[in-house]
């Protein structure tokens, strides 16, 4: 039982180490070279391109490819999960993003162009994230999910994922007179997340956040409209947002016993 419980806390420190003190320099300056080769899809823990030219370098460089068992991880980076299971509960800022009214969307597109357009959503939103340091966790149906933390994106985490999802709606069109080429909300959220690889040896592993802090973060990015990041007060603070002239909404989140305060930011075309 003593060794087991060294052996869980020598995994926690390890990731810890990597996720909110900043360690590990060397895994960290690969994961901000390889972000500036092409081209999706890419690891989601070190940012190594499977294809086209950055990913035949990195296999030649660096030996890393797509796991035969998990398409969101590098070989190597699956392997060090397998063998490093378990993770950290750690501070971090949380940006989600979905497609807004994407039922609708899909009915008058039709299935292919639809598909075409969630593709491209899911390419811009992975470059934004992946440019501001994130570790970016889900692609899932319409949604893409980043995460700030320390280690990687800085102490300033929270300030970095409020400007990463300025840039994500401003890219996808909402400053534009004539509206986005795809309708998006977000929400950001700083708080308690564990944050490691969970799975199994022999199973499909992922590298993911759980707890009340990423399912908050769902919750805000949910109840914002076209065009609006809506912003916990707890990120706020943390990124000593300026927030003279900002709407203030209480929320009454599912899963929530109180309400909760936010703020929210309007990317709109200055004539709205």
């Amino acid at each position: 039982m003593d060794e087991k419980m060294d052996h869980d806390a020598r995994i926690e420190e390890g990731w810890r180490s990597f996720l909110e003190k900043g360690e590990f320099k060397s895994q960290i300056r690969q994961r901000r070279i390889f972000r500036h080769l092409p081209s999706e899809p890419r690891c989601k823990f070190c940012n190594a391109p499977f294809h086209g030219p950055g990913g035949l370098l990195v296999r030649v460089l660096f030996d890393k490819g797509p796991s035969r068992f998990n398409p969101r991880l590098c070989n190597a980076c699956e392997h060090y999960a397998a063998e490093n299971l378990g993770g950290a509960e750690i501070e971090l800022s949380m940006l989600f993003a979905d497609v807004r009214g994407s039922t609708t969307l899909a009915e008058q597109m039709g299935t292919t162009e639809f598909s075409r357009l969630i593709s491209r959503f899911y390419e811009v939103a992975t470059d934004v994230m992946v440019n501001s340091d994130a570790l970016v966790d889900k692609l899932i149906g319409d949604e893409v999910t980043g995460l700030y933390t320390p280690g990687f994106a800085g102490p300033d985490h929270a300030r970095v994922a409020i400007e990463a999802a300025k840039l994500l709606l401003t890219v996808t069109g909402h400053l534009e007179p004539e509206g986005p080429w795809v309708p998006v909300g977000a929400g950001v959220h700083t708080g308690e997340a564990f944050v490691g690889a969970v799975g199994s040896k022999q199973g499909l592993i992922d590298i993911t956040a759980l707890g009340d802090g990423p399912n908050t973060a769902a919750r805000l990015a949910g109840a914002a409209a076209i065009g609006e990041i809506v912003i916990s007060d707890d990120a706020a603070e943390a990124a000593e947002l300026d927030a003279d002239g900002l709407e203030q909404r209480s929320l009454d989140l599912k899963g929530k016993s109180e309400p909760v305060s936010v703020r929210v930011i309007k990317i709109q075309p200055a004539s709205q």
